[in-house]
């Protein structure tokens, strides 16, 4: 049994292959599936399966795309409900890929349609958990009261998950590798290790939600502080339980226009030290200027499903890269063009005044984009009013506008994003971007 273990880090997530006897699996493939087609390729084996855990909330899936080209069967569970070709794989239902054993295990408690696999070779047992184990933690039971047409309440699923650790891994031996499909900074999950995988074993040890505990306190400890639900979460769940369309011809036919005016809400993906320099009036400033930022994430939390925005580029060989990133969460319907931009008609973002800042913060109304969870750790500035990124578009005019705005988050990142919201949002108002120079206030 040979695995592979594919990562897309902007996202967190893992997916998989599995060869045995010239004979792949895949299972929670990511939107673009050609990394499989050529591992399928270089280990000269048919693709004779996908497997789906269940209907992913945070990117697109392409299982899809592979049974059309491929022929490959859909696996999934029967209460997954899914819209397009398939195989149910729950409990008792096994399938034979070469000299490996795959079953299935129903696990609910992320979603009530999950499922674990469990790959068996002789005595090696691996298990792919999906969303339901993860490194250190469980998933989070939350997402179906705003994700998909299943409307399954939190409290329903986290009792699920309960009972799913209390008893659907008890048979299974302490040597079982476990490969979760995501990592740390996924938000289907709030406190994921950064280990790539593990042992059932050092989970029972190690996992908080193994630990002798009743159900009550599971319960609690799983709902309390779990992160915002991103705009797109629902929007992908309901895409992948139809099946996404092939990924080429999707975004194939968006157009590249330079030197143009936007369409729609206008997502300006340059670096924020360009982007300050000039930009278009209204623009938001969700960069994407490295492999690991988390652009998929900000512009499926900004950026609501169905609405039509433009993307501003530097250059136009970055087209194609952005436009693969954009898929990757299912947006690519609604983007209109993709643009470059002329030196006429462009905004400035003023400059802080560090030192002022520094001497008279009194001066300024200061605004704190981070998560809820981040500021019930601690406050940067004692201060500072609340108003996370994921919301800001809806509560930036509740923001006192006497002073001028000084905007931070705890790296620069989101508050790139955010300076740009409100400098966008409220009129006659002086909008800073403390970006990272937050760190010199940070203990």
């Amino acid at each position: 049994m040979k695995i592979k273990q594919f990562e897309y880090k902007p996202l967190a997530h893992y997916s998989y292959a599995i060869v045995s006897n010239g004979k792949m699996a895949i299972i929670d493939p990511e939107r673009n599936p050609q990394q499989y087609y050529a591992f399928a390729k270089a280990n000269s084996a048919i693709i004779e399966a996908v497997i789906e855990t269940h209907p992913h909330a945070d990117f697109v899936s392409s299982h899809l795309e592979i049974h059309k080209e491929t022929g490959a069967i859909i696996y999934n569970s029967e209460k997954l409900g899914a819209g397009y070709p398939h195989q149910y794989f729950d409990d008792g239902d096994s399938i034979t890929l070469g000299n490996v054993i795959l079953k299935a295990i129903n696990t609910p408690g992320h979603s009530p349609d999950s499922i674990t696999i469990v790959a068996s070779h002789r005595k090696e047992t691996v298990l792919f958990t999906g969303d339901t184990l993860f490194i250190g933690d469980v998933g989070r039971p939350d997402l179906r009261e705003k994700a998909g047409n299943m409307k399954a309440k939190r409290e329903e699923l986290a009792e699920m998950m309960y009972d799913t650790i209390t008893t659907k891994f008890n048979n299974l031996p302490d040597d079982a590798i476990i490969y979760p499909a995501h990592g740390a900074g996924s938000l289907c999950g709030k406190n994921i290790s950064d280990a790539s995988s593990s042992t059932l074993g050092n989970e029972r040890i190690g996992n908080w939600a193994f630990k002798k505990q009743s159900k009550k306190e599971f319960i609690n400890t799983l709902l309390a502080g779990q992160p915002f639900i991103p705009s797109y979460f629902g929007f992908d769940v309901d895409l992948n339980k139809v099946g996404a369309p092939n990924l080429e011809s999707s975004i194939k036919d968006i157009p590249f226009k330079g030197n143009t005016s936007a369409e729609g809400t206008i997502v300006d993906i340059r670096d924020e030290s360009i982007y300050k320099k000039g930009h278009l009036k209204g623009s938001y400033n969700i960069q994407a200027v490295s492999e690991n930022a988390k652009f998929e994430t900000w512009l499926g939390t900004i950026i609501e499903p169905e609405e039509a925005f433009t993307i501003v580029i530097d250059t136009k060989e970055n087209k194609d890269n952005i436009l693969q990133r954009v898929a990757k969460i299912g947006y690519e319907s609604q983007l209109k063009q993709i643009i470059t931009l002329s030196s006429e008609y462009l905004e400035e973002t003023k400059k802080l005044d560090l030192t002022d800042f520094k001497n008279n913060p009194q001066k300024y109304t200061i605004v704190d984009i981070r998560n809820t969870s981040e500021v019930e750790e601690g406050q940067i500035f004692n201060d500072a009013i609340s108003h996370p990124l994921n919301a800001l578009r809806n509560t930036a005019n509740t923001i006192p506008t006497d002073k001028p705005i000084v905007v931070h988050c705890a790296g620069g990142y989101r508050s790139a994003a955010g300076s740009s919201i409100l400098q966008n949002k409220l009129e006659n108002v002086i909008i800073y971007d403390l970006s990272d120079d937050v760190t010199a206030f940070q203990e």
